[in-house]
């Protein structure tokens, strides 16, 4: 038996055959040149319809996709026909190079570029070589590489998935997806989480193992195990049994005293909220607003607006809804509101502060957002992104007040947000903590990144005690203003039991994970939930708190989770 080790996404237990992605599209000959019966101008005029193609067919899948894929394709859809790609292309075309060998090159260069910013510029690399990938199978007039087809499921290793290849994955077809790379808040990882797919991450060595191996993957450990045995064939019999009790949420977050603690969803747009609605989700505790602005070259309207929020509202009529106001900038640019030539994105013109380089954005949006709420019977709260000090929480909440707006909060994302937390409440009703960027950020480890998935754990001590130090800033001179969760840590059973002892209120997550998380609160009283916070905040490592605290809880192993 061969063991592997990575970062465990997604809960379940699974076995197995592995089918590896295949090879990536050969590479077109260093030099070839243009078909003499092809003029330059002809080539140009091909590349621009292959290119528009390859847009068109990443949008089609966004139409048909999930909110957060939707989000990840149209960004990758706005690189097919990216000006520095193509003007690259078309200089080396016209230098004598065929189409496929310069796109290739320009590609490569356009790739380096951003690696070398770094950050989330680099992720954004691995979008335009997919891109040139499929630009090039197109002008081959052949299909492009992607996830392997088969009549029988199997499990898909991989290096890491383009945005596009895992958008799209069929949850009948692959039944676990493993990664040599990516980390665990990459495109990929965050993706998988959203369809409910059995998901490790950063497992390195999986790549030397044969198609055809059979393995046992436990999702929730984040190991993978070859010659699965009879206590595999256990383990995994088990998980289908209690896969049915973790599917269903009964619309009732509390713990085992009766503490309430609401369990919301993260949502982007008004399917999605349908959706969440149905799954006994208390309300939404993160409405992604990007979903109106991604794939477009100009701002939409107030009254496009106002009808893609209201339809959010309406899906929970007389329930909490908080909506994050437009998150541009870093792994999500817009052509008309981002700069693009920004040495480090993940630090530059992002969130809340576009408002300063783009003003009137914010204000129309939260028009917009004020609009869509007196129209509906949704209780609508609204914060901002990457606020970092008390004067931008002070301006924010002036802004909300003179949209009609009531209920003003803020992301705590930043750690001088957590550290400060006490006087940027003072002006704001609420806050919410981001922890996928409060890690990043707390850890200086982009969170896109494989090599750095144990620094980017929100198991981390120190982010946890950041987590600590906003709710004790929540409630200084004598304030009692609510701080709730909608990174992906609240999605996490055991980690929602540590962030409800350190004094969270609310919970936000997608739909799938209500049922797991509501399972494993209902077995711990606040105050056990306390003492396990602490236990988490003392722990010398992630490793340690996380092995510590689900020491303590049984209801994980007898749930399989």
């Amino acid at each position: 038996m061969l063991n592997f080790s990575g970062v465990g996404v997604t809960p379940g237990r699974v076995i197995g055959t592995i089918r590896h992605m295949p090879p990536a599209l050969t590479e077109p000959p260093a030099g070839e040149q243009l078909d003499g019966q092809m003029s330059a101008e002809q080539a140009i005029a091909g590349l621009k319809d292959a290119a528009l193609r390859v847009q068109a067919e990443l949008r089609t899948r966004a139409a048909g996709a999930s909110p957060e894929a939707k989000a990840v394709l149209e960004a990758t859809a706005l690189m097919a026909t990216d000006s520095m790609l193509l003007k690259g292309a078309n200089k080396m075309i016209n230098g004598g190079l065929s189409a496929e060998r310069s796109i290739w090159e320009s590609g490569e260069t356009v790739a380096q570029m951003l690696i070398t910013l770094g950050g989330y510029m680099a992720e954004r690399s691995t979008d335009v070589l997919d891109v040139r990938a499929r630009i090039v199978a197109e002008l081959r007039g052949v299909q492009a590489p992607g996830i392997p087809d088969s009549e029988t499921p199997f499990i898909l290793v991989a290096d890491d998935l383009a945005p596009a290849d895992t958008a799209t994955l069929d949850p009948a077809k692959v039944i676990a997806l493993l990664t040599t790379g990516g980390g665990p808040q990459s495109h990929t990882a965050i993706i998988a989480r959203d369809l409910g797919l059995t998901a490790v991450v950063a497992a390195p060595g999986l790549e030397t193992l044969l198609a055809g191996t059979e393995v046992f993957v436990d999702g929730a450990a984040g190991t993978i195990s070859t010659e699965p045995g009879e206590p595999e064939r256990e383990a995994v019999a088990a998980w289908l049994k209690n896969a049915a009790l973790l599917s269903v949420f009964d619309g009732n977050g509390e713990l085992a005293d009766g503490h309430l603690v609401p369990l919301l969803a993260n949502v982007g747009g008004g399917k999605d909220a349908v959706k969440a609605a149905a799954a006994g989700a208390q309300g939404v505790g993160l409405l992604r607003t990007e979903f109106c602005f991604l794939g477009r070259d100009t701002e939409p309207s107030v009254e496009e607006q106002v009808a893609e929020y209201k339809a959010v509202f309406d899906a929970f009529e007389g329930k909490k809804v908080v909506v994050r106001t437009l998150d541009a900038g870093a792994d999500k640019p817009l052509p008309f509101l981002t700069d693009t030539s920004e040495p480090n994105p993940a630090l530059g013109v992002r969130g809340y502060r576009t408002d300063t380089t783009s003003p009137g954005v914010l204000a129309r949006q939260l028009s917009a957002i004020a609009t869509a709420a007196s129209e509906s019977g949704a209780e609508v709260w609204v914060m901002a992104p990457m606020i970092s000090t008390p004067s931008e929480a002070s301006d924010f909440a002036a802004m909300c007040a003179a949209a009609g707006l009531a209920t003003p909060g803020v992301m705590v994302e930043v750690p001088s947000a957590a550290l400060s937390a006490a006087p940027i409440l003072s002006s704001v009703a609420f806050a919410s903590l981001g922890t996928n960027d409060l890690t990043q950020y707390t850890m200086a480890a982009d969170r896109q990144l494989g090599p750095l998935a144990a620094l980017n754990n929100p198991w981390q001590p120190a982010v946890l005690r950041l987590i600590e130090l906003t709710v004790a800033g929540s409630r200084a001179e004598g304030n009692n203003k609510p701080v709730g969760v909608c990174g992906e840590a609240a999605a996490d059973p055991a980690l929602a039991v540590v962030l409800v002892g350190l004094g969270v209120s609310t919970l936000s997550m997608s739909a799938r994970s209500l049922a797991a998380v509501a399972a494993v609160l209902k077995t711990v009283t606040v105050e056990r939930a306390g003492e396990l916070a602490q236990l988490a905040l003392a722990a010398p490592s992630a490793e340690a708190a996380r092995a510590t605290v689900r020491g303590q809880l049984p209801a994980l192993t007898e749930l399989g989770l």
